[in-house]
């Protein structure tokens, strides 16, 4: 009796201890990669009608509903956000309108060189921020995504490709050119990926509504589902 009931103890301890484990697990800190408000620059480049007409990766319609959609999460979470446009007046036009909106007072910086980041400007705007991550949207993919992305990691840049709200002249030019910044150590990322993963917990409040307000407009079913949910049940994410 007395053997089986130390049997008893040490399993119960060994229970506590494993939940112990599994309570520490659960409350562990988050993963140093993630992406915060604080940790990076926004680079969007070049999205631009005259890009835009010669991109086929991607339907026209969603890179333009994914980068405003971008757009509008870097400024809710206040992340330093840098246009860039390549011959605006000469020969690729102005910004999405859509995505100037967002940022209406930033006049983007125009440029002659395919590499935003041969462009000093660009570069010693992103150096006056003092943030060692640079998450990069941009058209086309192969060129002008390329460029910056390979230039930024061999200065020390740890960067970020959004892939959706970025586009090639071909999927196999979009596709390849992705792998090769990740080859290189670039990491690939979409909108609605970098915007939960500023958002990272439904208790913070302050950014819930403009989030989901955001995935509401731009997310598809997604958004489509929070609508749903919060008209048929009252329902809110985290709650």
């Amino acid at each position: 009796m007395i053997q089986f009931t130390n049997q008893i103890k040490q399993s119960l301890a060994i229970a506590a201890l494993s939940l112990s484990f599994i309570g520490s697990a659960v409350a562990g800190e988050p993963a140093k990669s993630l992406l915060t408000p604080d940790n990076h620059v926004l680079l969007l480049i070049d999205h631009q009608p005259q890009m835009a007409f010669a991109t086929h990766s991607h339907e026209v319609v969603d890179i333009r509903n994914n980068v405003t959609a971008l757009a509008k999460s870097a400024k809710v979470f206040k992340v330093p956000t840098i246009l860039t446009t390549v011959a605006e007046k000469s020969f690729s036009g102005p910004l999405f309108p859509e995505l100037q909106a967002v940022f209406p007072e930033q006049k983007p910086i125009d440029r002659t060189t395919m590499n935003t980041w041969e462009d000093n400007r660009v570069t010693d705007k992103i150096k006056t921020f003092k943030k060692k991550r640079v998450v990069i949207a941009a058209l086309w993919t192969e060129v002008c995504g390329v460029g910056p992305a390979l230039s930024a990691i061999e200065e020390g840049y740890d960067v970020y490709f959004v892939t959706d709200a970025s586009g090639g002249v071909t999927k196999e030019a979009h596709d390849m050119a992705v792998l090769r910044m990740i080859q290189a150590g670039a990491k690939p990322i979409t909108w609605l990926q970098y915007m939960l993963e500023l958002q990272r917990d439904w208790a913070r409040t302050g950014t819930y509504v403009p989030v989901t307000s955001i995935a509401k407009e731009h997310a598809g079913g997604y958004g489509l589902g929070i609508i749903y949910a919060a008209e048929m049940f009252g329902a809110k994410e985290g709650h």
